[in-house]
């Protein structure tokens, strides 16, 4: 006979709580929001700063570093002693990274903001993918999406911002988006009060999870997991090109102004929001192996025409392509952490880790080889990346093996 506590316990497990989705979600918005205003100002401080385009690429792979290499290791940290606070003072570093940017007079000093606004990055993510799973009750993948459409609406609405802040009136004026970050910090705080009292969540979800993923060799998930990798590499390869070289494109194609491209940006950046929130819950309903094939492997038809079309196509299917390539993350996300169970802070930190990585290689890369050919000969290369979806099909079917199980 079960007791009360236990009826309770059972009761919390699954229960989806949709308030902490939103709240961190929104977080996660304010968060991406300020991450977003650095390749939003690259052409201000391109001209400021009289830089190449290999220098601009070192700067996000600066930020892409900083974000990438120490979110496995907070993940597999926190996996084993959470700190349900650490969220909040991730965004102080954050913050810290802002008021310098906004005051720097050189390279190096933005290479400085960069990275502690990248080290803040580092934090937030692993952690709050632990949150948005502890609030899931079984619904991985719509809470996961969830998560991910705040972060996706937030890298939209920060080139738009910059454009109507920071662009017309100069580099200083960055300083404002520290209000976000202010109140991303008062936010986190409450998400860490509602963390620390839900830590028993997180032991009783992990040994509730009976799947037939154990019944998998060690070498099989292993594989698994390095196909995954390889898909985040082509996905975020090819992100690189649209964040940070999508406006440099536009204006040297179609002579746009930097407004002007910035609205484009902003368009592509909106679709991969809605992309984000398709995904989970399709993933969930059909299989995340299906939607990481398609998602991926069908962007491609329209990543090989972007190059050769005039610019109303341009825009059309620069958001066809932002809405199918983005509904794969949250799937990979959730079909990683079913794979290794009990382990979510250490596989978001590697992948949130190792898709930061690969945008910042892509656009240091990228940028070079722009310097070195043109910006059209980039997206021209870049567009056969989604084709690497094609070994989607040598995943595992764990989701039709758990429910034989």
């Amino acid at each position: 006979m079960k007791t009360l506590a236990n009826s309770t316990l059972d009761t919390d497990v699954k229960k989806t709580v949709y308030s902490i989705l939103f709240t961190i979600s929104f977080t996660h918005l304010l968060n991406d929001m300020i991450q977003s205003v650095i390749p939003a100002i690259y052409p201000l401080i391109k001209t400021n700063f009289r830089l190449s385009f290999t220098q601009i690429g070192m700067i996000t792979f600066t930020f892409q570093l900083t974000a990438s290499l120490l979110q496995p290791f907070v993940g597999y940290y926190t996996d084993r002693t959470p700190r349900p606070y650490s969220l909040a003072i991730g965004m102080a570093f954050t913050l810290l990274g802002l008021i310098l940017l906004s005051t720097a007079n050189g390279f190096i000093a933005v290479l400085v903001a960069v990275s502690l606004i990248g080290m803040g990055s580092s934090v937030f993510h692993p952690e709050s993918s632990r949150v948005a799973h502890l609030a899931s009750g079984g619904k991985k993948g719509l809470a996961q999406s969830i998560f991910q459409l705040g972060g996706n609406a937030g890298s939209a609405i920060g080139p738009l911002l910059a454009a109507l802040i920071v662009v017309p009136y100069g580099q200083f004026n960055i300083i404002w988006f520290a209000l976000a970050a202010i109140l991303a910090i008062i936010v986190l705080v409450q998400i860490g009060k509602w963390y620390k009292e839900h830590l028993y969540l997180k032991t009783t979800k992990v040994s509730k999870t009976v799947t037939s993923i154990s019944a998998l060799p060690k070498r099989r998930i292993l594989v698994a997991l390095s196909i995954l990798l390889i898909l985040i590499f082509s996905k975020y390869f090819y992100m690189a090109s649209m964040t940070s070289y999508f406006t440099f494109y536009l204006i040297d194609k179609f002579h746009l102004s930097v407004q002007q491209s910035q609205l484009y940006l902003f368009a592509f950046l909106a679709s991969v929001a809605a992309g984000t929130m398709i995904g989970g819950p399709l993933g969930d309903r059909f299989g995340r192996k299906y939607i990481i094939w398609i998602s991926i492997l069908g962007a491609a038809p329209f990543t090989l025409l972007l190059p050769f079309a005039n610019l109303f196509w341009t825009g059309i299917l620069a958001v066809l392509i932002g809405v199918i390539i983005s509904s794969a993350f949250s799937a990979i996300l959730v079909y990683a952490t079913d794979l290794v169970p009990g382990k979510v802070g250490m596989i978001a930190g590697l992948f949130f880790g190792f898709a930061f990585g690969m945008g910042g290689v892509g656009s240091a890369v990228l940028g070079w080889l722009a310097d070195h050919t043109s910006i059209n000969y980039v997206f021209k290369i870049c567009a056969f990346l989604p084709l690497i979806g094609i070994i989607t099909g040598f995943l595992p079917n764990i989701e039709s093996q758990s429910k034989r199980s």
